[in-house]
């Protein structure tokens, strides 16, 4: 009992040691506001055919600068609304109509894109870069004047055309098509009516003025540059493009990469994220970038400059999304061969529709052999179900169902633990203090009876991998965002608002505000559910004997309830639903080897003062008075 005992203490503290140092290295974002002013928006430059030379340069220098005001053409579709600018043809104004900022009824839907002139400007813009004989002013660039050729209002199935024409022969015409989700697909073509050959490099760009205001800068979450580039994950934090060299050719801090047959690149925030997708199958270069000077930061994709003959004319399509982490919009744009043929209604070839391992988009972090299946199961019982917070209790049952064999296994051999303790203690007696034939002599026994000690510890150690990675699957899914459970508790990806500092609103003060040292002492009644389960739980065992593990257990639960206060409600539902199976489990597995559980002595026990304790006290009593 002595051994078993001390294995589950040895477990418990690695728990408690695995949670303190999650603290220690994850602390609880805090909001960040973004020093950044806007700068100016952004000037073409003309490289060489062929050149690696960046097609879009930082804003100049001189100083903050917005853009005039130009002509606008409206975006509607039933995810989106906003509009594009025809000043330089750039997407920069774009609202998610499905999220609001805030679970207020009179909040204001979540705004992603925004142009030069207001705070952390964000925005997408493409266009050509001039090669050969061109001058930069040659081609369509960050400051173009487009005029309209077909269309007013973006919409699923009604696209627009924009057209300008450069005075020297060259007709650019740029047509935009949305779906009904978040997937813009843009087809920029050019028109030589003059004598001599034009070369032109095509490109996009997701750019940024500034870091995002809500930036988290949460350890356990990505956010910053994420792209695919031939198959490898590429992810890289706005601090990790701050430090980086500077490269010459780019005029700027730069990474680059040469992609010879597919994949994408833009930025990500926690749920949102704007992301340019080239035509698949055929080469780019992806090119990540932050020019201090100007606080811009910057990612292109350019495709290889092409040469239009006179007379001649070509186009090239490319995609951009621009919304939310929406687990199945972005599996279905990953695996639907019919993506183009959704937006511009005509056959294409599958290969080039699908965007290869774009559901690493989100950020499933370096378990993500858990995380993926975890959201998938919870994924589906939601679908089910239809409530988020049933659905956690469900997929608390479907984990416990398949970690059932290893913990029947730990549960029987606890059982059995205590059938040997009469043994255990007449070994106790022969061995007397000669400690090392007693654990040889306990070893034995283990052996002969088929019992494993440390199976006891299984149990919890099991947890600890599947709690990590539920914890990532509630931080940075947006299906858990503002997701309600039931009354009180409206959205489970944020800590329980409730609080003993007001009663759990029965006081007519509110309660402390997450994350705060006082949100952490006046806990809500989730947390307090969570820490009775835990002593509950305990109290199917009798306390050790060890006076030092016996406080270790009597604390663990009430230490847990306020480590744990300030978690995702999500994340705390699953614990305490947890807790109560695995009471159940244990309850009825001892009762099935013979050995029927004294809770409620237990509990009576742990309110009691030991004998032993009232007898050392009684000795030092006249030792004191003596003195």
């Amino acid at each position: 009992m002595e051994d078993q005992n001390k294995n589950l203490i040895l477990a418990t503290v690695l728990s408690f040691l695995v949670i303190l140092g999650w603290f220690w290295m994850f602390p609880p974002p805090e909001p960040v506001v973004d020093p950044n002013a806007p700068v100016a928006g952004q000037t073409a430059q003309a490289p060489a055919a062929g050149a690696a030379t960046s097609p879009v340069a930082p804003a100049d220098q001189g100083g903050i600068a917005a853009v005039p005001q130009a002509p606008r053409l409206k975006i509607d579709t039933p995810t989106l609304q906003g509009s594009i600018s025809l000043s330089g043809g750039r997407i920069d104004d774009l609202s998610l109509k499905n999220y609001k900022v805030t679970l207020d009824p009179g909040s204001d839907i979540v705004r992603l894109l925004s142009p030069v002139g207001e705070p952390n400007a964000y925005y997408a813009l493409y266009g050509w870069a001039a090669g050969g004989n061109l001058a930069a002013t040659d081609a369509p660039g960050a400051s173009t004047e487009w005029t309209i050729a077909e269309g007013s209002t973006l919409s699923p199935g009604q696209p627009v055309k924009l057209e300008w024409q450069n005075g020297k022969g060259l007709t650019f015409t740029r047509t935009i098509a949305i779906d009904d989700d978040y997937m813009f697909s843009i087809t920029d073509g050019v028109r030589n009516d003059s004598a001599e050959p034009a070369t032109l490099q095509p490109y996009g760009v997701v750019a940024r003025h500034g870091k995002p205001a809500d930036l988290q800068n949460f350890y356990v979450l990505h956010e910053g540059v994420v792209g695919r580039i031939d198959g490898t994950l590429q992810e890289v934090k706005y601090k990790a493009l701050d430090d980086m060299p500077v490269v010459a050719h780019e005029g700027a801090q730069a990474e680059v990469h040469e992609a010879t047959k597919d994949g994408w690149l833009g930025f990500t925030d926690k749920y949102w994220m704007t992301v340019l997708v080239p035509e698949q199958g055929k080469p780019f270069t992806a090119v990540a970038k932050y020019d201090a000077r100007s606080g811009i930061y910057q990612t292109e994709t350019r495709l290889p400059a092409v040469t239009v003959a006179p007379g001649a004319a070509t186009e090239v399509t490319s995609q951009l999304f621009a919304g939310a982490k929406e687990w199945e919009a972005i599996r279905y744009y990953q695996n639907d061969p019919s993506l183009l043929e959704r937006v511009f209604g005509q056959k294409v070839d599958p290969a080039r529709a699908q965007i290869g391992g774009f559901i690493d988009s989100i950020d499933w972090g370096w378990f993500f052999f858990f995380t993926k299946p975890i959201f998938w199961v919870l994924h589906t019982l939601h679908g089910w179900i239809g409530n988020m917070g049933l659905a956690i209790i469900a997929l608390t049952f479907v984990l416990k169902l398949i970690v059932l064999p290893l913990a029947y296994k730990s549960y029987v051999s606890m059982a059995r633990m205590k059938e040997l303790q009469p043994e255990m203690e007449a070994l106790k007696e022969r061995a007397g203090d000669d400690r090392a034939k007693l654990q040889k002599e306990m070893m034995q026994l283990y052996k002969d009876k088929k019992v494993n000690p440390a199976a006891g510890c299984l149990p919890i150690l099991i947890q600890i991998p599947i709690f990590f990675s539920l914890y990532k699957v509630i931080f940075v899914t947006l299906e858990l965002r503002h997701a309600p459970f039931v009354g009180w508790l409206k959205d489970l990806s944020a800590p329980d608002p409730s609080s003993l500092y007001n009663l759990f609103g029965l006081l007519p003060w509110a309660g402390p505000d997450h994350p705060s040292l006082l949100a952490t002492i006046f806990i809500g009644a989730l947390p307090i559910l969570l820490g009775v389960s835990m002593w509950l739980q305990q109290k199917l065992n009798p306390a050790p004997t060890d006076a030092a593990q016996a406080m270790v257990f009597a604390w663990m639960p009430w230490v847990f309830m306020f480590m744990l206060g300030s978690f995702a409600s999500g994340l705390v539902l699953y614990w305490i639903t947890n807790n109560t199976i695995t009471f159940l489990q244990q309850y009825t597995i001892m009762r099935s080897h013979g050995h029927k559980p004294d809770l409620f002595g237990n509990i009576k026990a742990g309110f009691k003062k030991k004998p032993a304790e009232a007898k050392a006290a009684a000795a030092k009593a006249p030792a004191k008075g003596k003195k």
